[in-house]
């Protein structure tokens, strides 16, 4: 963490138009490569072939090998705004951020998630004569759309659907979505629609009156305190426990809005439900990036983001960190919250849905039900600005392999052999001119590659001092590897293998950036800095600035493996 000086660096002193576009270029340009000293997997040889059996009594089959998980790597992203939100300054119609999402991005899949706000707009934008609330306009306008392009074979090779941005009481924003038996049917839009009477202070009157008695004969209205929102967890728990979710966005952009124990309570609640943090978060065209635009006081260092990281992320050791030592499969994401990039020539907010940030997801996707399945089984990896589009990360056992999401049985003291394998692609969506279409042609390079581990010290308890523990004092970076570590392999990917000696219980994951270890005011012993704000008087030269900053400082993060380490 900086010392307290660090915030009187001045914007100038840090960020200009002209030299942060040539650091992206030189951070992110250059070519990579190098010796290895880790040269693959060790070549076993094969044992002797047995002795054939009598004729009499042929031996036994021998067990099929484990057959590899179906599915396949796709992209996508579970926090994106349309008009419907009313923030979104009268742009961002459905068909454009749809048409940026997919067809301009190549996403695969992607939540349209409007704030559970009053509503003022259709999805074309047209006035509406009164508001309405966002669920009903969901059903109205929202998922009809949807529908219509869908059946009409405009994206009918894409998982969309509908969700909800909901104002916790007294903490921040957490994504609903909802999809009960089939998603975006009439009875998941009613469950939205009960959601939102529930647990927000609407007005009753702005809803069917039949609903309000059946609902108020049921469940009680709960929308102002902790308890309230455990309470909406346990309604989704009771009525929809396979299919719905909440994650919990930006969780740090407000100071205090979040204690480790309850983010805690709220996984105890329901882990099939809140297993997901927006670590990685959007908005990363704000002037304080990610919207992180709390007081620049020593105080608030907890609410900054780091490389476009929140907190609660980017910390070593910290909150995720401790939340992992207890075993819990919590997992980090990276999402837009797409409202506009650049609106009336004056503010700024977010890349489009798959311009910037990106969720790299393996699973058998056909539909939102067997997305959810497959981000419940936390295969993921998270990027900003394109640094990796493919990961391999795999934890060896004697007994079995692990990937990201996974748990490794392994006995104390054995060889533990860790496999990294990660390509880049030829170009990022860095434009050099923010929104000239016209891109700069930058090969974002990975710089280094951390493998993190920490120890799974077993559950805590409510009530004792362990359940507010945010931190893993246990987490450490277990080795940093460059491209004097890495070669190229067969396939095109970066590789490097390394072996551990299993201890403890424990868990391993990855972090990646395009920056040295000691970039000033950027990294300080390959730790990420916080991210100052960006100002400026002039309006484009702020946007290029901002752009810049961003496509300077690229990250991925990985989930995790578990090692499960048995007692002889």
């Amino acid at each position: 963490m900086k010392s307290h000086p660090l915030f009187s660096r001045s914007p100038a002193a840090r960020f200009s138009t002209f030299a942060l576009a040539a650091a992206a270029l030189t951070a992110c340009g250059g070519g990579s490569g190098g010796g290895n000293p880790f040269a693959g997997l060790p070549i076993v040889p094969a044992a002797p072939a047995p002795a054939p059996a009598p004729a009499a009594s042929p031996p036994p089959a021998p067990p099929a090998p484990p057959s590899e998980p179906t599915g396949r790597w796709t992209v996508g992203d579970l926090h994106v705004h349309t008009i419907q939100s009313d923030d979104t300054q009268q742009i961002s119609t459905l068909d454009q951020v749809l048409a940026k999402a997919f067809d301009r991005f190549g996403l695969d899949w992607a939540a349209i998630s409007d704030h559970l706000r009053l509503s003022s707009y259709d999805n074309d934008g047209n006035k509406l004569a009164k508001q309405i609330p966002f669920s009903e306009g969901m059903a109205k306008y929202q998922v009809p759309r949807i529908k219509a392009l869908q059946a009409g074979g405009k994206y009918a090779d894409k998982t969309i659907f509908a969700s909800f941005e909901w104002d916790m009481a007294t903490h921040d924003h957490g994504n609903v979505g909802i999809l009960t038996d089939s998603p975006m049917s009439d009875a998941a839009l009613k469950a939205a629609n009960q959601f939102e009477y529930l647990f927000t202070n609407r007005d009753p009157a702005l809803f069917p009156p039949d609903d309000v008695t059946a609902w108020n004969a049921k469940d009680a209205r709960a929308f102002s305190t902790h308890a309230d929102v455990l309470a909406a967890i346990a309604w989704l728990k009771k009525n929809y426990p396979d299919t719905s979710y909440l994650q919990i966005n930006h969780p740090s952009r407000n100071p205090g809005k979040y204690t480790a124990a309850q983010l805690r309570e709220m996984n105890d609640a329901a882990p099939n439900i809140v297993f997901s943090l927006e670590g990685m978060v959007g908005n990363q065209m704000e002037p304080d990036r990610g919207g992180y635009n709390s007081a620049y006081i020593p105080a608030n260092l907890p609410s900054r983001t780091y490389g476009g990281v929140d907190y609660l992320v980017a910390k070593l050791g910290g909150t995720w960190d401790a939340l992992l030592s207890e075993g819990r499969h919590i997992w980090n994401v990276a999402d837009s919250d797409y409202h506009f990039t650049i609106s009336q020539g004056q503010y700024s907010s977010g890349y489009a849905p798959g311009e910037y940030a990106k969720n790299h997801l393996w699973g058998d996707i056909k539909d939102p039900k067997s997305l959810l399945s497959a981000f419940r089984a936390g295969k993921l990896f998270a990027v900003n600005g394109g640094l990796i589009d493919a990961l391999d990360f795999k934890v060896q056992s004697a007994k079995a392999t692990g990937e990201m999401g996974a748990e490794v049985p392994a006995v104390p003291g054995e060889d533990l052999k860790i496999t990294i394998r990660f390509k880049s692609p030829e170009r990022n969506n860095y434009e050099f001119q923010l929104g000239s279409g016209v891109f700069a042609n930058v090969k974002p390079v990975v710089d280094h590659v951390d493998l993190i581990a920490g120890d799974v010290t077993g559950r805590e308890t409510p009530g004792t001092p362990g359940y507010a523990r945010d931190t893993n004092p246990s987490t450490r970076v277990v080795k940093r590897f460059t491209r004097s570590d890495w070669k190229l392999d067969a396939d095109g990917y970066f590789s490097v293998s390394y072996t551990v000696k299993a201890g403890s219980n424990q868990y391993f994951r990855l972090r990646g950036t395009n920056l040295g270890t000691d970039v000033p005011n950027e990294t300080a012993g390959g730790e990420p800095l916080f991210d100052a704000q960006t100002s400026g008087a002039d309006n484009v030269a702020r946007f290029n600035a901002i752009n810049a900053r961003n496509y300077s400082d690229l990250w991925f993060y990985s989930n995790p493996v578990f090692v499960k380490v048995a007692a002889q």
